[in-house]
């Protein structure tokens, strides 16, 4: 489908949410300082994360506090990715089979809000974008559970045309 040619409301893909977050691998003032700005970057609450394995070699035990995230879904979702779609970079190879994206920011201090602290240094944060179709929830429902038809699913090329489309952002092809 050629990025011109209109979508039916049916087949038009939406941001179902976006997920971002700070990895910092370690509990303490660096995670409370990733918090922080991770709040102040997303406008919300974050909610820690924590380590799932124990990996002896970096000090990390199981349970341990290791870094923080923020769903963000609608208007929220959507008036993010305006701002941090217009300095990230973006390539098809970044997009999955099913139409997600994940992207990095390599520092915090891109975001229009953030300022260089040198008490605080410089943080990165990673980006997920869950796109899907008006009807994905029937795959997910609990009663009546039905697989989404083939020619229904969203595909990279579809994901790549609605990002441009929507956000005025430049994928580039590797």
């Amino acid at each position: 489908m050629s990025s011109t040619e209109e979508f039916h409301e049916m087949r038009e893909p939406t941001v179902e949410k976006v997920v971002v977050h700070m990895g910092v691998g370690e509990g303490g003032e660096p995670l409370a300082q990733a918090e922080e700005i991770l709040g102040e970057v997303t406008g919300q609450q974050p909610v820690r994360t924590q380590a799932t394995t124990a990996e002896p070699e970096f000090g990390i035990r199981d349970g341990d506090p290791i870094g923080a995230k923020v769903t963000l879904r609608g208007e929220d979702a959507d008036a993010f990715l305006e701002t941090v779609l217009g300095f990230a970079d973006l390539s098809r190879s970044q997009f999955d089979d099913t139409g997600n994206v994940s992207f990095g920011v390599a520092e915090h201090t891109d975001f229009p809000s953030q300022e260089y602290d040198p008490s605080i240094g410089i943080y990165g944060l990673d980006v997920t974008v869950n796109l899907v179709r008006p009807g994905y929830r029937v795959a997910k429902r609990d009663a009546a559970t039905r697989p989404i038809p083939q020619s229904h699913r969203l595909d990279p090329e579809d994901a790549v045309a609605y990002i441009e489309s929507a956000f005025d952002a430049e994928v580039t092809d590797d």
